[in-house]
């Protein structure tokens, strides 16, 4: 949801609304690395809200979808057809997408959400002042996973071995900054960090779950981003079927079944939402 917010607010008196020619109506790119099905929910929540401001898909505005689907190499490619269609503006969710637009194009505007550390990543100099062509919001990935580990240590009790899902690949610099932030969290906590791969299919999150169950983790924590939010209501169902509490970093896992969803922080204190597990 934090794209479809910052987009909102640039739509209206940013980079769109310069494009916005008469006769010429704005194109937007969205480049994402993972399903149109998994992110239909977030647009029909976009389009609402871009209704409320007055621009409607198909009318005053157009949007170009390239999704990867869970395939990072893609994506550099992607983000060229996006430029050679010379879309006005590029919307990205996380920190792999970003970095393909902004190796593809430094002119095009780049709007970005749930980039993690975006400074660690490249994309933009610092956050006061970013430069270039990149702007957005920095979702604090690393620091609030070490936060998820503490719950679950204060939640589960005598827990040993934590399970922790992310992408088979690592999921590029992201990725490294997670573990790079993680791991020594949990070594602080005592806890062993069972880091476990998987593909984002059926067989890929029932293979992890298994795996899960074998090395004998007493919960699981999933990485952030788009591709295992558009799969959160499997990840869900397999945690229920495997007895494996688990805390997640969006609400709507929450929504779908799960047991509990650090928010952010705020003013010293971490909000979380619970839900019986």
């Amino acid at each position: 949801m934090g794209l479809i917010a910052i987009f909102v607010a640039f739509a209206p008196c940013g980079a769109v609304a310069e494009a916005q020619q008469p006769g010429r109506v704005p194109r937007i790119g969205f480049l994402d690395n993972s399903t149109a099905s998994g992110n239909a929910p977030l647009f029909e929540a976009f389009r609402q809200e871009m209704r409320k401001l007055g621009w409607i898909e198909g009318k005053n505005f157009t949007l170009e979808y390239r999704f990867a689907e869970g395939k990072f190499d893609r994506l550099p490619d992607l983000a060229a057809d996006l430029v050679r269609l010379k879309v006005d503006l590029i919307m990205v969710s996380g920190g792999q997408p970003a970095l393909a637009a902004k190796s593809t194009t430094t002119t095009i505007p780049i709007v970005m959400a749930n980039a993690g550390d975006p400074v660690a990543f490249g994309l933009v100099a610092s956050l006061g002042r970013p430069g270039g062509n990149v702007t957005g919001l920095s979702s604090l990935v690393p620091e609030l996973n070490s936060k998820r580990l503490e719950i679950l240590k204060d939640t589960v009790p005598k827990l040993v071995r934590v399970g922790f899902l992310r992408l088979s690949g690592g999921g590029g610099p992201a990725g490294e900054a997670t573990m790079k932030e993680i791991r020594p969290a949990a070594l602080g906590l005592n806890i062993k960090l069972e880091e476990i791969d998987t593909q984002l299919d059926a067989k890929g999150l029932e293979s992890a779950f298994q795996t899960a169950k074998q090395k004998q983790v007493g919960a699981l924590m999933t990485t952030t981003g788009n591709p295992f939010f558009t799969e959160r209501k499997q990840i869900v169902e397999l945690a229920v079927k495997h007895g494996l509490p688990a805390i997640y970093p969006q609400k709507e896992f929450v929504d779908a079944g799960g047991l509990m969803q650090t928010t952010r922080i705020s003013i010293g204190a971490l909000l979380f939402t619970w839900t019986r597990y």
